[in-house]
């Protein structure tokens, strides 16, 4: 599954994670889960930068830094990497209008 680049213009942000670095983030986020369905994550960095990966098939891995950010669809398996040192936060949004789909 490719990974989308665009937010929905659709949703509205209900809540967010702390602030993680390379030494607090949780090991839930860094092995496979996924967010519930019709809940959208954004990966946001905030210094340094990370890999977001989406296993597939067909798997898919992503940069992000403080210029861009990750979007997690809902229900869609996914985890992040860390290799260096790193500020981050996930928002997370659910449509306005109840429609998980972002379109």
């Amino acid at each position: 599954m490719p990974i989308r680049k665009v937010f929905p213009a659709s949703l509205s942000k209900y809540s967010e994670t702390p602030v993680f670095t390379q030494d607090t983030v949780p090991a839930k986020l860094t092995s496979l889960h996924d967010t519930k369905q019709g809940v959208w994550g954004k990966l946001v960095v905030l210094e340094g930068e990370i890999d977001y990966i989406v296993p597939g098939p067909p798997s898919a891995r992503q940069r992000i830094t403080p210029s861009n950010y990750g979007v997690i669809e809902p229900a869609v398996p996914h985890r992040v990497e860390l290799s260096r040192p790193v500020r981050f936060k996930v928002e997370f949004y659910r449509d306005k209008a109840g429609d998980s789909s972002g379109q």
